[in-house]
């Protein structure tokens, strides 16, 4: 009796679910004694990108649904990675900038959030690792809409 292929082996939806999974298991292999997720690494490298931005803002520019930024945040924020102060403008709205500490967090998990990425794409030439990420990078921005947490250029002076 012959086995019958997955179907599932042959659907993007199913593939890109599977690639997350190997990478999510990468990224708390490699940064897991620093006790930082890829969301919070996610939410780090936002907030270093657009000091000063807020919480909705930070959302849209990560992809992160507002529900588990807040509690996210809340995380970072308890171990003195970031620090939340009111808008001059707006007491509501609160400003995002990073610590020393989270600073320093950042800064040591970017090598080995490197090497992850590296690793994941360990089995493709150089020239299959451009186009990849070029191809999926579009699938992303064309396709942002479909999302639960569509992305939303955030501007450079939040």
């Amino acid at each position: 009796m012959t086995e019958k292929p997955l179907a599932l082996e042959s659907m993007p939806g199913y593939l890109i679910r599977r690639s997350h999974q190997i990478s999510v298991g990468l990224f708390h292999e490699a940064c897991g004694e620093m006790g930082l997720t890829p969301i919070q690494f996610a939410l780090l490298s936002g907030i270093d990108a657009r000091p000063g931005l807020d919480q909705i803002q930070l959302s849209r520019l990560v992809g992160v649904d507002r529900a588990t930024i807040g509690n996210v945040i809340s995380r970072l924020e308890g171990r003195g990675h970031i620090l939340r102060t009111p808008d001059e403008r707006d007491r509501r709205v609160k400003r995002l900038a990073l610590t020393g500490s989270g600073e320093a967090a950042l800064e040591a998990a970017r090598p080995l959030v490197k090497e992850v990425q590296d690793r994941l794409l360990e089995p493709l030439s150089a020239e299959e690792r451009t186009l990849f990420v070029r191809l999926l990078g579009r699938l992303v921005l064309e396709n942002a809409e479909g999302s639960r947490v569509p992305s939303e250029p955030v501007p450079q002076s939040a």
